[in-house]
């Protein structure tokens, strides 16, 4: 089963806020959280952000491999699916830099599925009244 654009959308929100968190001085020592710091970007940062991200994470999260996601719980992969899905969209990189730019994306895809919010049942869908 694909992914929904709103999996996908979450994925990639998700991985930015870790990301954005990570280089964020305040948030390392303790003094906000990553949702303030967040908040706290502009609307061109967040794009921005989410920009250099999404070529990195969209591509790879659209050729994981097709799994059956029951509903009520999130995409699961093994690292090697991960690892090898990486691999084959990594470019012409070698040595040392091919090895870095490996373990780093791998790490951020897996950011990215856990981000994701667990799947929800279309039969489900409970639609309000005043529409």
């Amino acid at each position: 089963m694909r992914f929904t654009e709103h999996e996908l959308t979450a994925a990639l929100t998700g991985a930015a806020k870790n990301v954005h968190a990570a280089q964020d001085k305040q948030v390392r020592k303790g003094q906000r959280t990553a949702d303030e710091a967040w908040e706290e970007l502009g609307k061109f940062q967040r794009f921005q952000l989410l920009d250099g991200l999404g070529d990195q994470l969209l591509p790879v999260l659209v050729a994981l491999p097709d799994v059956e996601i029951p509903s009520g719980e999130r995409a699961t992969y093994t690292d090697d699916e991960i690892r090898a899905t990486v691999e084959e969209r990594l470019g012409e990189e070698r040595g040392l830099r091919r090895k870095a730019l490996l373990a780093a994306r791998v790490a951020l895809v897996k950011l990215a599925i856990g981000a994701m919010p667990p799947r929800a049942d279309p039969d489900a869908l409970i639609v309000p009244d005043h529409l």
